[in-house]
């Protein structure tokens, strides 16, 4: 690969409504895009610093500027992965150089991948943590999405559970508690989630205190999110839970999350590709992944005000793959 420059920006984009789960709420998506460019192609990608991860706006930006040298002198894709972290600043760099080889190439990045055939996908919806009434009425205003994503916070869950189910009762449910469960409160709110349908729960209880989900009996299954970046972690959580949430922005780019998606099938845990709250730019390299996932939840461009032009096209919960004139 010849020398490229890079670049780092910031951008702001306002959510249609508040966005709340257990550990805060908030009305914008604060995202950083990497561009590269050789003078004649470009890429670009886009990343998500996450406070839960330790990560800033700030922190994420310096990362991805210290890269500049030896992307001018001409590291490789294959070398950024352990010349940087798992974590934005690398997934924006991976990204932006995948749809850079593409541009460069002429081969889509999908091919690149080994995925012959892209297909559109069934996407989670974000029914936002609040009260069971709030929820409900989420649920009704999103009837056309097969698939609902609650955002659950402990107290008050079964409550919330029940209003869901009532006002969507055709609709397939997957629930994230975003760690606000604990070891007492687990089994009668799994319990609650049999009741409802749940598919799946990811993440009950903190990264830190989830070893006691080893053997432990469960009427639905357990996906780890928080309790997993990369590929490294799958030896300490894979007896914990049943399935993995992939990230690009956990995992640190495209390149480590489809290794990461291989190792998890050969353990036997099933998959899903997640987001963060954020543009299609960020979402369609998520798609390659997504083709391999039990669930998607790749909402992210549905919880803005507004998306970028080329955007990925959404119909009633399907995502269809990305246009080569937004990325790759």
């Amino acid at each position: 690969m010849r020398g490229l420059n890079l670049v780092a920006q910031v951008e702001n984009w306002p959510l249609a409504r508040a966005f709340v789960i257990s550990r805060g709420a908030k009305t914008e998506a604060q995202v950083v895009i990497a561009l590269v460019n050789d003078g004649e192609h470009f890429g670009w990608g886009e990343c998500v610093p996450y406070a839960r991860y330790g990560e800033t706006v700030a922190g994420v930006v310096a990362a991805i500027e210290a890269m500049r040298d030896p992307l001018a002198a001409g590291l490789t894709r294959k070398e950024l992965q352990t010349a940087m972290p798992p974590g934005a600043a690398r997934n924006a760099i991976d990204c932006a150089l995948w749809d850079y080889e593409a541009k460069a190439s002429g081969l889509a990045a999908s091919d690149a991948a080994g995925i012959s055939d892209m297909r559109s996908v069934v996407t989670a919806f974000t029914i936002s943590l609040g009260a069971p009434d709030e929820m409900a009425a989420q649920a009704k205003e999103a009837a056309q999405m097969p698939l609902l994503k609650l955002k659950l916070g402990g107290e008050g869950d079964e409550d919330r559970l029940a209003a869901v189910r009532a006002a969507a009762p055709q609709a397939r449910l997957i629930v994230d508690a975003n760690e606000a469960w604990t070891p007492a409160s687990i089994q009668p709110l799994l319990a609650a989630c049999e009741r409802a349908g749940v598919e799946v729960v990811e993440q009950p209880l903190a990264a830190d205190a989830d070893a006691i989900l080893e053997g432990m009996p469960r009427a639905v299954p357990l996906c780890a999110d928080e309790s997993l970046h990369d590929r490294r972690d799958l030896a300490r959580i894979a007896a914990r839970y049943d399935a993995v949430n992939i990230k690009l922005d956990k995992a640190g780019g495209l390149t480590e999350a489809l290794a990461l998606v291989t190792e998890a099938e050969a353990l036997g845990l099933k998959v899903m590709a997640g987001c963060m709250v954020a543009t299609s730019l960020a979402m369609a390299p998520a798609m390659l992944l997504a083709q391999r996932a039990t669930w998607v939840d790749l909402d992210g461009p549905l919880l803005l005000a507004r998306d970028r032009p080329d955007g990925l096209s959404y119909s009633a919960g399907m995502i269809a793959p990305p246009p080569r004139a937004l990325w790759g």
